[in-house]
């Protein structure tokens, strides 16, 4: 079965699909839901537990006695400048001006100073202070990443769940995809490939 593109380019694909999935909600079988949610249970079982490596014991490094005391604080951003990062820390009346440690990220940094959120910035000795880092204190409602290219890779297995759908891909090439209902749409040639085609 076709799909024709109608006028409105891109912004309909989501109604579209909105659609399609209220009316799979709708029309869903309680039978298919219940061996969706078995064949869930047993793509996770499949899932092998991390294994814990045993810590490496390194040689010994320089004396760090000999150093210049250094002082790490948190405090909130409040400011993104050229110069560096506003961080008003508590007990100072007035914001500090710190430097950034190179390779930070302006943009988590941007977004830090537009949530209110706490970086942890160190002083050594007479040296001008550096935010080194951002702090996490709870977990993100929501969770964006944005690079020209992102890669996910396991050296055994790739699981991706949400509630009663998953993907597995295993180290073998075998993937699996388990869900309630499974929509797909292509605005062009959809192409299915393999030595064996089985429906059912």
């Amino acid at each position: 079965m076709g799909i024709e593109n109608e006028p409105g380019g891109d912004s309909e694909l989501p109604e579209v699909l909105e659609e399609a999935f209220a009316r799979g909600a709708a029309e869903a079988d309680p039978a298919e839901v219940a061996a969706a949610d078995d064949r869930l249970r047993e793509l996770l079982d499949k899932v092998a537990e991390p294994r814990e490596e045993p810590l490496s014991v390194t040689e010994a490094g320089p004396d760090l006695r000999a150093a210049p005391a250094s002082v790490v604080r948190t405090g909130r951003a409040v400011g993104l400048s050229a110069d560096g990062l506003r961080v008003a820390i508590r007990g100072l009346d007035e914001p500090v001006l710190a430097a950034l440690e190179p390779g930070l990220s302006r943009d988590l940094l941007r977004g830090a100073v537009e949530r209110g959120e706490r970086v942890v910035v160190e002083q050594v000795g007479d040296e001008a202070p550096v935010v080194v880092g951002l702090l996490q204190t709870q977990t993100a409602e929501a969770l964006v990443l944005k690079a020209k290219k992102i890669h996910i890779e396991g050296e055994q297995e790739v699981l991706i769940r949400s509630g009663r759908g998953a993907m597995r891909i295993r180290q073998d090439g075998d993937v699996e995809l388990v869900g309630s209902r499974i929509s797909a749409m292509s605005r062009g040639l959809f192409r299915l490939v393999g030595r064996v085609l089985r429906l059912n």
